[in-house]
């Protein structure tokens, strides 16, 4: 497989944002229960057509499915804390009130702060029912900088949105220029072969 490099901000497969992640579970109503009351997500429908135990919830943007596992047994036990293992990042008003909600729930989790350029980003770090790890943190004081060809530009998150999308127009321009040359070349040639 050969995947090309972008040198500059390309979406190849249009993608518009991100819709899910599926999760299997030892236990549907348990990880429903945790996404739920400790996470805020609310469940909505899924089709009826599927065939398998499951449940669907969103939140914040984002959707999470729930499947059941086949053999609940033989799946992965918890392991300890690992801040460079998979997770999925949520971001939180408050790292305090944070800390106080699952000290309250007697979630355990693991602290941690990073310092980028004398900016910090505290992060917290937990396992849901099935041991996959959940990051919550204060990132978005974090400017996102994204590294394209030599240049190094730097922006905020929000800016960062606005920026891809002002590519994307001048990219929108530049193929509707391409197309009205085209069209004008081919009038062009019409007309001469008319004559």
């Amino acid at each position: 497989m050969i995947w090309m490099k972008a040198t500059t901000m390309e979406n190849p497969l249009n993608l518009t944002s991100l819709n899910h992640i599926s999760l299997v579970c030892k236990s549907v109503e348990d990880s429903l229960d945790f996404y739920e009351n400790v996470l805020g997500f609310f469940p909505i429908r899924r089709p009826g057509s599927f065939d398998f135990n499951g449940a669907w919830l969103f939140n914040y943007g984002i959707g999470i499915h729930l499947l059941q596992s086949e053999d609940p047994e033989k799946m992965l036990k918890k392991c300890e804390i690992n801040p460079k293992d998979n997770h999925i990042s949520f971001l939180c008003e408050s790292m305090i009130a944070l800390e106080r909600k699952l000290k309250e729930m007697e979630i355990e989790y693991m602290q941690q702060r990073v310092e980028e350029s004398g900016i910090y980003v505290d992060q917290v770090f937990f396992h849901d029912p099935d041991g996959f790890m959940i990051e919550i943190c204060n990132c978005d004081n974090l400017p996102v900088i994204p590294i394209i060809g030599e240049a190094v530009q730097s922006c905020s998150r929000i800016n960062f949105k606005m920026q891809h999308q002002q590519l994307q127009q001048v990219e929108q321009k530049k193929q509707q220029q391409q197309v009205q040359s085209l069209s004008t070349m081919q009038v062009e040639g019409d007309s001469l072969s008319c004559a």
